[in-house]
């Protein structure tokens, strides 16, 4: 039986604390749109996406209309790229970007996913070619997002990747410069990426996943923060137990749109991602729940342990609300998609330092930081590196995405507006990483990847 309070308590964290469901993405495997013809694979491509994709937005403001609840994106994530590009050597891979914008500007979502190469372990046919294209491809297209994959624990990391991923990064801001570097927020590059993702930039349909697929990723710090808030002066374990039940509330609204669309569309439902994914309003952000615990700011000592509890206490209450539950699954840190560690960066609380020990304890890592335009790609590549490590070492997702804001310093501000918000400029470590950077080869995989 329906229990009238929950009712009314979902009702107010919806018209209260920003509670939504962030993100329903449709993953499309287009694995059996390979041909040796470029051309070709591009009209399969569009066709089949317009094809199972038809109804995606039209089904989730349905569903919003009809149980009130706000879902803010409708998204599609595919194949990685690169590997049906390679199924046609020598084509230039932007005309897969253009065929991916084109289908999901027909169809109406806010992003597409998958402009993707997988090279944890080395360049396949496709790799390098798509890699090299993804200035052109962010720069000329609107809806398009990219990943790479640059290591995993059992692989380790590919330290030719990470170097051309540091000068990729710095290109694709260079090719945006007129649009406050846009293409960079567009761009993530990960180790241990999982395949079921639904949040962008990082989206992409994995070779394990089914053909179409139906993710949904949820929300809501503001209502964490409201809850702990509510409880007043208890002890860290009552703490934990708070956010464990509300994530549960959380996660089990999530669940229900992620199966109601799942029956409409008659696509599979795979996973909910139960990330607490923070926006620049007010009253939506990770650092206030934080500061919530206890800390004067974001940044604080006492940060990083804040952070591991919640994002324990998010994943505990989701798995009791879900059986499959997905994705990255967690809490992120994006620094101007969160109006508490704008501020918290904007005060000097919050370095880039500081934010690479957090990643160690949450969910994904560095993103949405904005660095200064003249940063050296070697700079990018060994922040990219230290990531990964921290990935590889801990069997768990990390990622990079950081916008060089062409023409600005550290200080200096960057906005792109929307739920990609905007903030400070953040200072880098200026010392040297060239000769490191430059020697190559594999990072090799550390003991904990030998498990059989």
């Amino acid at each position: 039986m329906l229990n009238t309070r929950d009712i009314l308590e979902t009702i107010n964290m919806i018209e209260n604390e920003n509670l939504d469901i962030r993100t329903i993405t449709m993953g499309i495997s287009l694995l059996d749109c390979m041909d040796s013809d470029c051309g070709r694979a591009c009209d399969k491509i569009y066709d089949k996406i317009c094809r199972y994709a038809a109804n995606l937005v039209k089904t989730g403001e349905d569903i919003s209309k009809e149980y009130g609840i706000p879902i803010i994106n409708k998204r599609i994530a595919v194949t990685p790229i690169a590997m049906v590009a390679g199924a046609c050597p020598g084509a230039d891979p932007i005309h897969f970007a253009k065929a991916l914008n084109k289908a999901a500007s027909t169809v109406g979502v806010n992003f597409i996913g998958g402009y993707s190469a997988l090279v944890h372990k080395g360049f396949a046919p496709g790799d390098y070619a798509l890699i090299k294209s993804i200035p052109e491809a962010l720069s000329e297209t609107e809806l398009v997002c990219s990943s790479v994959n640059i290591g995993t624990t059992k692989a380790g990391i590919n330290m030719d990747a990470v170097k051309k991923m540091g000068e990729v990064i710095l290109d694709v801001a260079k090719a945006t410069a007129d649009r406050d570097c846009i293409g960079a927020a567009k761009l993530v590059v990960f180790c241990n990426a999982p395949e079921d993702n639904p949040f962008m930039a990082g989206a992409f349909h994995g070779p394990g996943e089914p053909d179409c697929v139906i993710n949904v990723g949820v929300s809501g710090p503001g209502v964490v923060r409201a809850a702990i808030q509510k409880a007043g002066d208890c002890d860290i374990a009552s703490v934990a137990d708070i956010i464990k039940r509300t994530a549960f509330k959380i996660t089990r609204m999530g669940q229900l749109v992620a199966q109601e669309a799942s029956r409409r569309l008659y696509v599979p439902f795979g996973i909910v991602d139960l990330s607490l994914a923070p926006t620049p309003a007010v009253g939506d952000s990770v650092a206030h729940i934080l500061e919530e615990m206890g800390l004067e700011s974001c940044g604080a000592h006492g940060t990083t342990a804040c952070l591991a509890l919640l994002n324990d206490a998010v994943k505990k209450g989701g798995v009791m609300a879900s059986s499959h539950v997905g994705g990255l699954s967690g809490a992120f840190i994006p620094v101007t998609e969160d109006a508490g560690m704008i501020d918290a960066a904007r005060c000097g609380a919050l370095s880039i330092t500081k934010l690479e020990a957090m990643t160690a304890v949450c969910s994904v890592g560095l993103d949405m930081i904005n660095i200064p335009g003249d940063t050296p790609p070697e700079i990018i590549s060994a922040i990219i590196a230290d990531e990964a490590a921290i990935g590889m070492v801990n069997s768990k997702t990390t990622a990079v995405r950081v916008i060089p804001a062409i023409g600005k310093k550290a200080g200096d501000e960057l906005s792109f507006g929307g739920l990609l918000g905007g903030g400070p400029v953040m200072e880098v470590n200026r010392y040297s990483p060239l000769k490191f950077i430059s020697r190559g080869g594999r990072l090799p995989a550390p003991m904990q990847s030998l498990k059989n």
